[in-house]
């Protein structure tokens, strides 16, 4: 009767470390976002990084809106600040998390 007793508390413990791990899973984690700027012709060059991997570009034009350029898309959306131009290259790259707390 112990080795069933045993067995069924080992099964009980995997099923609720395997419950956890699930739970874990499905917490949506923040991307590690980062932005640095290199100088250019017409001003500086705004990059988006997701650890080492580049998402895309922004800059400021000549009338000055804020131009997002996500990597390996063809549109260029114009915004009004930075943060929106921001916004839209982590958001086409699929890594916009949202704030449910």
């Amino acid at each position: 009767m112990m080795i069933v007793q045993d067995d069924f508390s080992n099964s009980a413990s995997a099923e609720s470390e395997f419950e956890e791990y699930l739970d874990h899973l499905a917490d949506p984690v923040a991307p590690e976002i980062e932005i640095d700027s290199v100088p250019d012709d017409l001003g500086e060059l705004y990059r988006v990084w997701n650890g080492s991997q580049l998402l895309g570009t922004f800059y400021q034009n000549l009338q000055g809106k804020w131009v997002a350029q996500p990597c390996n898309r063809d549109d260029r959306p114009c915004c009004d600040s930075p943060l929106a131009a921001q916004i839209i290259i982590i958001a086409v790259n699929g890594l916009l998390v949202a704030d449910v707390a």
